[in-house]
């Protein structure tokens, strides 16, 4: 690719490459947006690292390092301790929480957004800890007071929510409790039923569901 010409697919030389290379290093530019904030990390860096894995037979022999370029003296941190570090400041921080839901909608959606992207780095990184998943669930969609808010403010982030984690468990990244995973999947049914029938329909639908689960 240049000024000669436009780009020419070399598949083989970047098989080539990627068959020989054992480290991806990710350089985050702003305090602002981090691993967990944007798609683009795990869609790029963590596809890139998956990719290079799978080439060379899937043994996790691939590593990923992260570097903070505004930081005073960067230094490399390996990948997992850069999410984990994350995922404590924000998305399982309870004054982050609150903050971000006491938004609206818009908050919602953030919340909702960086739960994708830990089903995202979960299946390109094989970053599956159980209590990220864990604290997730119990934060945002167990805690009856924080689902209300959500559901109330953006009922499809709410479901998105919902659902990735439901996806984790499905697709072997999060071994959930049966009771935990009964509750998200109710949660969801409900879910559905609020945005297809419309808020009172499903209310009442909603009544009428967990009146039949008592006498059962």
């Amino acid at each position: 690719f240049g000024k000669a010409g436009r780009g020419v697919e070399r598949r083989k030389t970047l098989d080539a490459l990627m068959k020989t290379t054992s480290q991806v290093v990710q350089c985050l530019d702003s305090v602002e947006y981090g691993l967990t904030d944007i798609q683009e990390y795990y869609a790029n860096t963590g596809a890139m690292v998956r990719a290079m894995d799978d080439i060379q037979g899937g043994k996790g022999k691939v590593q990923a390092s992260v570097v903070e370029s505004y930081s005073r003296n960067p230094r490399p941190k390996k990948l997992n301790d850069a999410l984990r570090l994350e995922y404590r400041s924000k998305l399982l921080n309870p004054k982050w929480a609150d903050t971000m839901v006491a938004q609206g909608s818009g908050g919602a959606f953030e919340v909702s957004q960086r739960m994708t992207a830990l089903v995202g780095w979960g299946a390109t990184t094989k970053f599956q800890e159980k209590w990220v998943f864990d604290q997730s669930a119990e934060t945002y969609a167990l805690d009856e007071e924080m689902a209300a808010k959500l559901r109330e403010a953006n009922p499809e982030a709410f479901k998105n929510i919902l659902g990735r984690l439901i996806e984790a468990s499905n697709r072997g990244m999060w071994e959930a409790d049966d009771g935990v995973l009964d509750q998200l999947q109710d949660l969801y049914q409900d879910m559905d039923d609020q945005i297809e029938l419309g808020s009172v329909s499903a209310k009442r639908l909603s009544e009428i569901t967990m009146a039949q689960r008592k006498k059962e």
